[in-house]
């Protein structure tokens, strides 16, 4: 299934590159749409020297803090609900109300409550990308098999053994399929953060591209932005693997039966 993934991936790049240069090219140039020869010239011009240390790089170290904030918050905080019925039926309305909320319209707030920094992008990426692994974790806690919690009240497993041996492995599928969904939250909270009272960052680049109408420059940020997306896929599917090997083979043991 991934080799076929592969192939598709390599077989459709190549087709949607020569469809975008026939249609750049015989459609009669645009001043809006750079062709595939331009934008290559123009990635490299533009983000390969300063701009990568001034712009892609600090962009990288916001979303890697802001995710991993995410997650570890999320996970933390859906087990601590997840495990007291209580707690979720207080919880709950809470949660439904800020999950509710657009991210971006609390970047005016947390500029005032942490400031013009680099702690404000990292908090309105948190604030936004949370969620998914929050309500998957609690979700995966509250899925968790009955016979499995009577299994391990007999042999008196509780405590943080409990959560360790049970209660993880059992929701981290769950866990993951939330922690999917952070990533790509993630990072588009990451460029809307920078397009607000920043001085650097992908988000602060494209904007300022766009208003000098540096449209060349402008597609290439956002070409940064894909390959940034398609790196974090595929270090999710490399790790996501290698912590499921036990439920994906559990999988193919019961779709062979």
């Amino acid at each position: 299934m991934r080799t076929l993934k592969s192939l598709t991936f390599l077989v459709a790049l190549p087709i949607l590159l020569v469809l975008w240069w026939v249609a750049a090219t015989l459609g009669g140039a645009s001043f809006f749409v750079p062709t595939p020869a331009d934008l290559v010239r123009t990635f490299i011009e533009t983000w390969i020297g300063e701009r990568m240390f001034t712009d892609v790089l600090p962009s990288i170290q916001r979303l890697v803090f802001g995710v991993l904030g995410a997650i570890v918050l999320g996970v933390l905080l859906g087990l601590l609900v997840g495990l007291n019925r209580t707690a979720r039926a207080i919880t709950e309305p809470v949660f439904e109300f800020f999950r509710a909320l657009p991210p971006p319209v609390l970047i005016p707030v947390l500029m005032l409550l942490v400031g013009i920094n680099d702690g404000m992008k990292i908090a309105v990426i948190i604030s936004g990308a949370v969620w998914p692994v929050l309500l998957n974790t609690i979700e995966g806690v509250r899925a968790i098999d009955p016979v499995q919690n009577e299994t391990s009240r007999s042999y008196g497993i509780s405590g943080f053994s409990r959560i360790r041996y049970q209660v993880l492995p059992s929701a981290t599928p769950t866990i993951m399929a939330g922690i999917r969904q952070c990533l790509s939250i993630g990072l588009i909270l990451m460029v809307i953060s920078e397009m607000f009272a920043s001085s650097s960052g992908l988000g602060f680049a494209i904007v300022q591209f766009q208003r000098s109408f540096a449209v060349p420059e402008m597609w290439s940020g956002i070409v940064v932005l894909g390959l940034i997306g398609v790196i974090l896929s595929f270090i999710f599917q490399w790790i996501e693997r290698r912590v499921l090997r036990w439920y994906n083979g559990l999988k193919e043991v019961e779709n062979a039966v």
